[in-house]
């Protein structure tokens, strides 16, 4: 009796099955309209899959998709500079970053002249493939670590350990950086290696005094050839010029008495020629021009005196000796 009281009441007080129906459909058709808009940050894509199956890629803003579940939308940040650390790891610890040392574990290599260095170094990289970077290779991360560790022992285990603790640093991190984009474009990985950078390259602790005794050596080797260059260059031009003038001047004077000679010549010839055509004029003009040249000039030689006293400057020739 009590129960159906409770249905007639009910009845009464207005419950309508149709209308919690309607309330339910129009929930379900918010959640759907909901999920249908999605938005993308400016500094990623969204890869889109339609049951599971890749359908497209798109940029920032707003995009529409099939709701419950049919399009699946997965952000992919194509924009940042993500970074992997070898041998070191740097954490936050309150306000400052704490470098911690992880030495020994993936940073210990074997050099091409068969020495132990522990080297520490970093990559910098940038998705450039969305698809790829999702769906080519499973583990990612790890993938990127194990190559990179095989390229960076590679080129060390190709060199003595004084150049790769320093000459050759440039050279191993582009090179480095070719060969990692190479292995990672050729296993669809869909990212693009902007920077390799060697951090700390040190030799065990065991021979840490000795290698630095090695190190200095060099560095004073190649400070003692830097001062003998600066000294060669500030001498040898000098000489070079000094030569150069003497060479200059040398050849002016030798210009300047092979002209001489040859108006010698060219006076010889015009005198031999007047001569041939009459010898006695030719002769008495000679002297004429000897004797013009002798008493003429205002400084006398030293075999006439000047006051005509004495031919030679030897014995006075007058009364009085």
């Amino acid at each position: 009796m009590a129960v159906e009281e409770k249905i007639q009441r009910a009845k009464k007080g207005g419950f309508k099955p149709g209308l919690f129906l309607a309330l339910i459909v129009l929930a379900i058709v918010a959640i759907g309209g909901f999920s249908c808009f999605y938005i993308v940050d400016e500094t990623e894509n969204a890869v889109i899959t339609r049951f599971g199956k890749y359908q497209e890629t798109v940029g920032a803003g707003l995009h529409f998709k099939l709701p419950f579940g049919i399009d699946k939308s997965y952000t992919v940040p194509v924009k940042v500079v993500q970074t992997e650390q070898f041998g070191f790891k740097t954490v936050k610890s309150g306000r400052n970053n704490e470098y911690i040392n992880n030495i020994g574990t993936e940073s210990t290599m074997l050099t091409g002249d068969l020495n132990i260095v522990d080297v520490e170094w970093i990559i910098q990289y940038r998705i450039v493939d969305p698809k790829q970077w999702l769906f080519g290779v499973y583990e990612k991360e790890q993938t990127i670590r194990d190559i990179s560790r095989s390229v960076i022992n590679e080129l060390v285990g190709d060199r003595a350990i004084l150049a790769v603790m320093g000459s050759e640093r440039t050279s191993i991190e582009t090179l480095a950086l070719d060969k990692m984009n190479s292995y990672f474009e050729n296993l669809g990985l869909g990212i693009s290696v902007i920077a390799v950078k060697l951090q700390n390259i040190v030799p065990p602790s065991g021979v840490q005094d000795a290698f630095e005794d090695v190190n200095k050596a060099t560095q004073d080797m190649n400070r003692f050839i830097n001062e003998g260059k600066e000294a060669y260059n500030a001498e040898i031009p000098k000489a070079q010029g000094e030569a150069d003038r003497l060479l200059q001047v040398a050849q002016g004077y030798a210009a300047e008495r092979v002209n001489m000679a040859k108006g010698d010549v060219a006076r010889f010839n015009a005198v031999y020629e007047e001569y041939k055509r009459s010898p006695k004029v030719t002769k008495e003009r000679i002297y004429l021009e000897t004797m013009d040249e002798i008493f003429g000039s205002e400084k006398k030689p030293e075999l006439i005196d000047g006051e005509l006293d004495n031919v030679l400057p030897v014995k006075t020739l007058g009364g009085n000796n």
